[in-house]
């Protein structure tokens, strides 16, 4: 995808794999370290892979032993947003694309220092563009 206003829900379908298509839209979650970006090191930015809008810098990703690519940070804050998930008999905060409403994972407030917080986020929601990565340095 480019970036831009998302593509209609037909097209959009047509564009996704079944797996990113069950993680996106009907809010799903890999298997732990399944994903192909779990444990990706090169530096580059994370991208919606719906709608294409930039997300994370790799420069804020981290091991959390998770089983899930963790960021400490999004580029922005207004790139992500985040609501409460009662689903599953637990309450978590879960984490959406802020431009499509994509699922991407969800937001624990047990990552590393400066934020405290650790994005976790399912590979099948993000795109990689490798190359230099705007962000913060890793803690």
């Amino acid at each position: 995808m480019t970036a831009g206003l998302p593509p209609g829900p037909d097209a959009l379908r047509r564009s996704l794999t079944d797996e990113q298509w069950r993680v996106t839209q009907e809010k799903g979650t890999e298997r732990p370290f399944t994903g192909r970006y779990v444990h990706n090191d090169e530096r580059g930015v994370y991208a919606c892979v719906c709608c294409g809008q930039e997300l994370f810098a790799s420069d804020t990703k981290y091991d959390s032993g998770s089983g899930w690519p963790s960021f400490w940070l999004p580029l922005a804050g207004d790139r992500v947003a985040t609501r409460t998930d009662v689903s599953q008999g637990m309450v978590r905060k879960e984490v959406t694309c802020s431009r499509c409403g994509a699922h991407l994972g969800h937001v624990f407030d047990d990552g590393p220092r400066p934020s405290g917080l650790r994005y976790c986020v399912n590979s099948a929601s993000l795109d990689f563009r490798p190359g230099d990565a705007p962000g913060k340095q890793a803690p």
